[in-house]
């Protein structure tokens, strides 16, 4: 046994809660020191193997390191390219530009520019909205209820999640919510088509009407299943009728691809479902390969912005580039958005069917692809008029802790964390989502053994 597994989780976790910030959040509800990983499993100072369905937040589309991955590091360490090169250019750089553009819709990438950001998605939106405020002139933003675009000033100010805001003051004004069609928990008591019908024309009418009292915005920004809102996918129909609504009044829409984007969602890019051409599209997590980069890709019309209006120390990182770029290359030729559809489908059939053994403590069950969640409800309170019970965010945390215990690592999201949360690799085969799902189903079971 060797000096990890002798100190074990406890004495690493200790260490970390003495010298980490308080702002730290994992460790508290995924108590382990990582020492292994490979796959979609993960394994402790301890020994204890883990099924990983967080996949650092989604950032790891092919799973913890995988060959390809290794091969584009060594090959770039080998090759004596310089490892940081600010926005100076080089032919990994400009092979990375290539292999993306080819993975978006050509009636995108025809016409698509791309900046190159700080290495988090937070950094990406901040230049998103700075570039549509520097091409229109105007101040304000659109975003949506139930919205995370990350914790950056801008970011932070664009998403719906009211926690991180209350004790930052003066954020980026102007944002205006518009309501998210979200069928659960319908923001105008409807639910299905006709709640989302509601939503498309409550926001038409907003952006059109000269007594709204919010003048035409520097742009809208949106995703398409909204993550740590709760896995709420965007209905098609509705996706298209904001596009169209955008386009006609001329407002930049932005789609924030960062968790989305390369394949998650059973597409390459989950804007691709409804069928619709974005203005700007924000990228990070799995377009790094694992590592960490982030990208702007926007119309060539936007781009009315002078030489380092957007910067950043390490908007350079050769390796996630290539990284990146092996990654991209590997989803496409393999093609893993396919595969993510039927795994995805699988997992949903599977969770329906716990839904159906469970006392009633799923509420519902959805997402799209391998981006699924199963909102966690109390049926002991009373439903509304739409049949939607109340979050049970005890019961969540409860299933999670259970899960964990039985070899699973799952986060939390949505309203009062109520939903629990799918994110495995896209490598993930079928006998291991039968695997996920079996211990998914034994954790609910003992939950509400619990709780019940």
């Amino acid at each position: 046994m060797n000096e990890t597994q002798v100190l074990g989780n406890a004495h690493f976790l200790k260490r970390q809660e003495e010298r980490e910030s308080n702002a730290r959040s994992y460790p508290r509800r995924i108590p382990i020191a990582m020492k292994e990983a490979k796959g979609i499993h993960v394994t402790d100072v301890e020994g204890r193997t883990y099924i990983d369905c967080l996949a650092g937040a989604g950032t790891l589309a092919l799973g913890h390191n995988h060959p390809v991955i290794h091969e584009a590091i060594q090959e770039t360490l080998a090759s004596h390219l310089p490892l940081h090169t600010l926005d100076i250019t080089t032919p990994v750089k400009d092979a990375f530009v290539e292999e993306l553009f080819a993975s978006l819709p050509t009636e995108f990438s025809k016409r698509a520019k791309i900046q190159f950001c700080g290495p988090s998605g937070a950094d990406a939106v901040e230049a998103a909205v700075k570039l549509v405020k520097t091409a229109t002139g105007r101040r304000g933003m659109f975003s949506f209820q139930g919205a995370f675009h990350g914790m950056t000033h801008g970011a932070l100010s664009l998403s719906g999640n009211l926690g991180p805001k209350q004790a930052v003051n003066s954020l980026m004004p102007d944002v205006h919510f518009l309501p998210y069609p979200y069928s659960y928990r319908c923001p105008f008591g409807q639910g299905g088509e006709k709640g989302a019908e509601i939503a498309g024309h409550y926001a038409g009418r907003t952006m059109t009407d000269v007594e709204s009292g919010i003048p035409t915005p520097a742009g809208l920004i949106m995703e398409m299943v909204q993550g740590e809102g709760g896995v709420i996918p965007a209905p098609d129909e509705w996706t298209r009728q904001i596009r169209k609504m955008t386009h006609e009044n001329h407002i930049p829409m932005i789609v924030d691809e960062v968790q989305t984007g390369l394949g998650r969602t059973g597409k390459l890019f989950a804007f691709e479902h409804a069928g619709i051409i974005p203005d700007v599209v924000v990228l990070s997590k799995a377009v790094g390969g694992s590592l960490p980069l982030s990208v702007v890709v926007y119309d060539e019309k936007l781009d009315e912005w002078q030489p380092g209006a957007h910067s950043g120390t390490f908007r350079g990182n050769q390796m996630a580039m290539a990284t990146g770029m092996a990654t991209i290359r590997y989803v496409r030729e393999q093609r893993l958005d396919v595969h993510a559809e039927r795994m995805g489908k699988r997992m949903i059939n599977h969770l329906l069917g716990v839904k159906a053994l469970s006392c009633g403590s799923i509420g519902d069950v959805r997402g799209r692809g391998l981006m699924l969640g199963v909102e966690i409800v109390d049926t002991t309170k009373e439903a509304d008029h739409l049949g939607s019970y109340p979050a049970h965010p005890a019961m969540a945390r409860c299933i999670q802790q259970e899960c964990f215990k039985r070899g699973l690592i799952l986060e939390l999201g949505g309203r009062h964390g109520s939903v629990v949360r799918f994110l495995p690799p896209l490598i993930v085969t079928e006998e291991q989502i039968d695997m996920i799902a079996e211990i998914f189903c034994e954790a609910v079971l003992e939950a509400e053994r619990q709780l019940g």
